[in-house]
C-alpha cells in the first residue's frame, strides 16, 4: 500500500514510476469504494488520477498553484495533499467537501463548485505573482466540457496576452456531464485525431503555445511533458486526452450516468436505496415530451445539465432537435430562448437554481426588457435541495422576484405545476419562470381552473380570522400544519393563503385582510433579504397590521443538515405557533 503513506506531495516525489502506477490503482479503488457508499463525483475523478499524480510529482504545491475547474476532479488532489483519510476511512468521508476549499488545505486556493472559472481565477493568481515580483508556476486544470462556458473562453482570450508563466491543462475526455455540444468540440476532435498537429487550433488562434498528449492516462508521458513546461516563461496549453470513468468498466462504457453517483452496488452498478415514487422532475419531463410531440414549436433548452432536469439520452433522442443543449452556457440559453419567443416559438429553459446566477444580465436585459414570453423551469431551489455551499438554491427568489415584466410562479402541488406550465407555454404576454418545490411531490388530484393571466391573485384555501398564514411554494403545507396546530391550541381558525406569485402582491386581498386580521405570517424557501415576505411587510408598513417573515438567513452554509437549518430559522410548525402565541 502506497496511498496510506502519502501525507503530502513530498511523499509522491519519493516514488518511482512503477510505484506511482500502483498508487494510481489504489486511488481509483478508494474513489470507487467511497462513492459506492457515500455518493459523489465519479467519472471525472477516475479519469484524472494519473495527471494529478504527475502534477504533484513534477511541480511543488503549494508554491506552484493548481486551480481545478468546478472541482469535479479534485478527489485525487485531495488524497495527495494530506486529506486521504476522508476518502479511505468511512468514518471520515464527510471530513472534507467534494470540492476545492482553501479552508481545508494550503494546496487549495479557492472554494470552487461552479464551472468555467479556473482559467480566470488562475490568471488572477498569475498577475498577483507578477506584480509582487514572486516566482512559481500557475496551473489551471479545466475539462473540455467547461470550455463551453463563456468565462472559460474569456479567460483563454486574455491568457494569450500574458507574458509570464501560465499553464492550462485541458483535460479532454470527449465528454461534459452529457455529450459535448458546440463548434469548439469539432476542433478538439480534430486535434485529437491529428495528435495536435492540425493547423486549425483554437488555442494557438488565441495566442497560446500548445502541446498535445495522446494518452492522458500515461504517467511517463505526463511527467515528461510537465517537466518540459515547468517554469515556462509564457502561457501554454497542455491538451491531454483522458478516459472518463477509467478503472470502472460500467463508467467507461456509459459515461453520462456515472458523472455523479448516489450510493451503488460495486459489483453490478445498481443504485442502492432507490425511490421509485413520482417526482416533479419526472412529471415535468413527461409533460414536455408530450407537449413537444403535439407542437413542433415547443423546444426544451438546457445548459449542460440534461440529466439534472430529467432528460436522459433516450429522452433526448426521442424528441430530436426539439431538445437543445447549449453546453455550459446559461447566458446563451436565456438569450436563445428570448430570440425564439420573439418570433412565435415556445421555448422552455430548464435550469438548476444555483446556475441561474450566471445569467442575471440576460434575464434582465435580453429577456425581460424585451418582454418575450419564454418559460423558465427552475429546479433544486430552496433549502430542501443541494447542500454544498457552491450549489445553494436559496437566492433565486430575491434575484428574480424583482425583475420587471417577469412573472415568477411557484406551485404547491403537481396539478398546479402542470397548469402553470400549460399556461406559461401557451400565453404570449410575459416571460414566466416556474419554481419547482423542494421535497416530496404533493398531488391532490384536484383540477386547477385558475386563470394565471390575472396576475398576482392569491388563493385563499382556508378562511379564518385574526391570523393569516401565507405559505409560498415548498412551505405552503408547512403553513397548513401551523394553522391546524394553532387552531388546536387556541380554537382560532387562521386564514391560509397560497400566493402562487413570487413577483407581485395581491393588493386587493391584502387590503381586505385588514378588516378582521391583526397578524400576517409569511413563509418562504429562500433568503429573507429581498425576498417575498418583504413585499408583504412593505405593503402593510403604514398600517397596524403586524407581519412576521419566516425564511432563511442570508449566509453561506456548507453540507448543512436540512432539519437543523429549518429549525434554526424556526421553519417548523411548533416553533411558528410558539411565536404566534406571543401575540
Amino acid at each position: 500500500m502506497y496511498l496510506e503513506k502519502i501525507n503530502s506531495p513530498e511523499d509522491v516525489k519519493k516514488l518511482n514510476i512503477e510505484e506511482m502506477k500502483v498508487l494510481a490503482q489504489e486511488i481509483r479503488e478508494a474513489i470507487i469504494k467511497r462513492d459506492a457508499i457515500h455518493g459523489g463525483h465519479f467519472g471525472p475523478n477516475l479519469g484524472i488520477v494519473e495527471a494529478t499524480i504527475a502534477l504533484h510529482y513534477v511541480f511543488n504545491s503549494p508554491k506552484d498553484k493548481f486551480v481545478f475547474d468546478v472541482s469535479h476532479q479534485s478527489y485525487p488532489h485531495k488524497m495527495l495533499t494530506g486529506r486521504r483519510q476522508a476518502f479511505t476511512d468511512e468514518i471520515h468521508y464527510d471530513d472534507v467537501t467534494g470540492y476545492s476549499n482553501q479552508n481545508e488545505s494550503e494546496h487549495d486556493h479557492f472554494i470552487l463548485g461552479h464551472t468555467s472559472t479556473s482559467i480566470s481565477l488562475a490568471l488572477g493568481l498569475a498577475k498577483a505573482r507578477d506584480v509582487k515580483g514572486e516566482i512559481g508556476n500557475i496551473v489551471a486544470i479545466i475539462g473540455d466540457g467547461s470550455l463551453s462556458g463563456g468565462e472559460a473562453l474569456e479567460g483563454l482570450d486574455f491568457a494569450g496576452e500574458l507574458k509570464s508563466n501560465f499553464i492550462i491543462i485541458v483535460n479532454d475526455n470527449d465528454m461534459s456531464i452529457a455529450e459535448n455540444h458546440g463548434g469548439l468540440y469539432k476542433n478538439l476532435k480534430l486535434l485529437r485525431e491529428t495528435e495536435g498537429k492540425t493547423e486549425t487550433n483554437v488555442f494557438k488562434a488565441m495566442g497560446l503555445d500548445y502541446i498535445f498528449i495522446k494518452d492522458g492516462n500515461n504517467l511517463e508521458e505526463l511527467i515528461e511533458t510537465f517537466k518540459k513546461v515547468k517554469d515556462i516563461n509564457h502561457p501554454i496549453v497542455v491538451h491531454i486526452f483522458t478516459q472518463k470513468g477509467k478503472g470502472y468498466k460500467l463508467a467507461e462504457i456509459d459515461k453520462e450516468p456515472w458523472h455523479y453517483v448516489m450510493p451503488f452496488n460495486i459489483e453490478d452498478g445498481k443504485p442502492l436505496n432507490t425511490d421509485d415514487s413520482e417526482d416533479y422532475t419526472d412529471v415535468t419531463k413527461e409533460y414536455l415530451i408530450k407537449k413537444m410531440k403535439e407542437d413542433k414549436t415547443v423546444v426544451t433548452i438546457t445548459s449542460g445539465t440534461p440529466g439534472a432536469v430529467g432528460f436522459d439520452k433516450k429522452d433526448r433522442d426521442e424528441v430530436g432537435s426539439q431538445f437543445v443543449d447549449v453546453g455550459i452556457a446559461e447566458e446563451t440559453a436565456v438569450a436563445i430562448a428570448s430570440g425564439m419567443a420573439s418570433k412565435g416559438a415556445k421555448p422552455v429553459y430548464t435550469v438548476v437554481s444555483t446556475f441561474l446566477q450566471r445569467t442575471y444580465d440576460q434575464l434582465s436585459q435580453d429577456l425581460c426588457i424585451n418582454n418575450n414570453p419564454a418559460t423558465i423551469v427552475v429546479y433544486y431551489a430552496g433549502a430542501i435541495g443541494m447542500t454544498d455551499v457552491t450549489h445553494l438554491g436559496w437566492f433565486d427568489i430575491a434575484m428574480m422576484g424583482n425583475i420587471p415584466n417577469l412573472v415568477y410562479l411557484v406551485p404547491t402541488t403537481k396539478e398546479e405545476h402542470l397548469a402553470m406550465l400549460e399556461w406559461s407555454i401557451e400565453q404570449q404576454e410575459h416571460p414566466v419562470a416556474i419554481r419547482i418545490p423542494g421535497g416530496k411531490m404533493v398531488s391532490t388530484g384536484k383540477k386547477v381552473t385558475k386563470d394565471f393571466s390575472k396576475l398576482n391573485t392569491y388563493e385563499v384555501s382556508q378562511k379564518g380570522k385574526k391570523v393569516v398564514i401565507i405559505g409560498l411554494g415548498t412551505f405552503y403545507q408547512l403553513g397548513e400544519k401551523a394553522a391546524k396546530l394553532y387552531e388546536e391550541k387556541t380554537g382560532v381558525k387562521a386564514t391560509v393563503i397560497n400566493p402562487m406569485y413570487i413577483t407581485g402582491v395581491d393588493e386587493k386581498l391584502l387590503e381586505e385582510l385588514k378588516k378582521d386580521h391583526s397578524l400576517v405570517i409569511t413563509l418562504e424557501d429562500g433568503v429573507l433579504d429581498g425576498g417575498f415576505g418583504e413585499k408583504i411587510t412593505r405593503f402593510y408598513g403604514n398600517s397596524d397590521m403586524k407581519v412576521l417573515n419566516y425564511g432563511l438567513k442570508k449566509e453561506f452554509l456548507d453540507k448543512y443538515n436540512i432539519g437543523d437549518l429549518l429549525r434554526k430559522n424556526r421553519l417548523k410548525a411548533d416553533l411558528i405557533v410558539e411565536d404566534l402565541l406571543k401575540f
